[in-house]
């Protein structure tokens, strides 16, 4: 199985939460992130934090990092990316909160950070 191509052939996995009574969260943390300036075509580098709270599933982390991977030849603003990360998230899993923060590397003098929140209401 190769990585996929684009974030819309990419498959984010679930598992049964093992603790799903439990108020725990998890982190995530992807520091070798690219995407594509829509704009110029340059990479946009940065790091992804997922943090989240499950609800009755789990993210499986390997298909998390493909996921990411699929970013690589995506054009896209930095906001519409953490902006798809967490609601392709959101939809994978159905977490109580989840929290999607991006860093990336400064262009032109100017470094963006981008949150994106997720309250638990679908």
């Amino acid at each position: 199985m190769g990585l996929p191509t684009s974030p819309d052939q990419a498959v984010l996995e679930v598992f049964p939460n093992p603790s799903p009574k439990g108020t725990y969260v998890v982190h995530f943390e992807c520091e070798e992130f690219t995407s594509l300036c829509p704009v110029t075509a340059q990479p946009d580098f940065g790091v992804i934090r997922i943090d989240y709270r499950p609800g009755k599933s789990c993210i499986e982390s390997k298909s998390l990092k493909f996921y990411l991977a699929s970013f690589r030849n995506e054009r896209s603003f930095c906001e519409g990316v953490i902006n798809r990360i967490l609601a392709d998230f959101v939809q994978a899993c159905s977490p109580r909160w989840a929290k999607v923060t991006g860093v990336f590397a400064s262009r032109g003098g100017i470094q963006l950070t981008i949150e994106a929140e997720h309250n638990g209401r679908v």
